[in-house]
């Protein structure tokens, strides 16, 4: 399948969002707090309502761009199985993840003002979940969507 815009849009907006919701309730289910909306807005300013509006553009086009993505890769058919949803949408999250917990560091120290940042194994369970969420939001709205 060719990729298709505004599926991949609406995907990559719908998977920000539920990422986004994880991260509110991390806390309440014994993951530390994962600011990354903070810590995104706070690369370009110090002023903190500011980097917080900042911070949600950057974080939901960022989304969009993965989305877009795996959109794209789907379409080349790089996919898992017989092209189950699910399955796709939770080995591209698995995947994203990994490397956002690896490339973090890397992240962090070219942040002008580096944000305090959970770190640890739970952190990057946090991260992982995450990222899984992204995938299979992005894998389920934009199947149902390009359909």
């Amino acid at each position: 399948m060719e990729l298709q815009l505004v599926p991949a849009i609406a995907a990559g907006i719908a998977g920000t969002l539920a990422m986004t919701a994880l991260m509110t309730v991390a806390p309440m289910m014994g993951l530390p707090k994962m600011n990354v909306v903070g810590m995104l807005g706070s690369m370009i300013t110090p002023d903190e309502s500011t980097a917080r509006t900042a911070g949600i553009a950057m974080h939901l086009a960022m989304g969009v761009i993965f989305a877009l993505v795996y959109a794209f890769l789907w379409g080349q058919g790089l996919t898992i199985g017989a092209g189950s949803w699910a399955l796709n949408g939770l080995v591209y999250g698995l995947v994203h993840g990994v490397i956002a917990i690896v490339t973090m560091p890397m992240m962090m120290s070219m942040h002008p003002r580096p944000p305090e940042m959970a770190k640890g194994p739970m952190a990057m369970a946090g991260m992982l979940a995450g990222h899984i969420v992204f995938g299979l939001v992005v894998a389920g709205v934009y199947t149902m969507m390009a359909a």
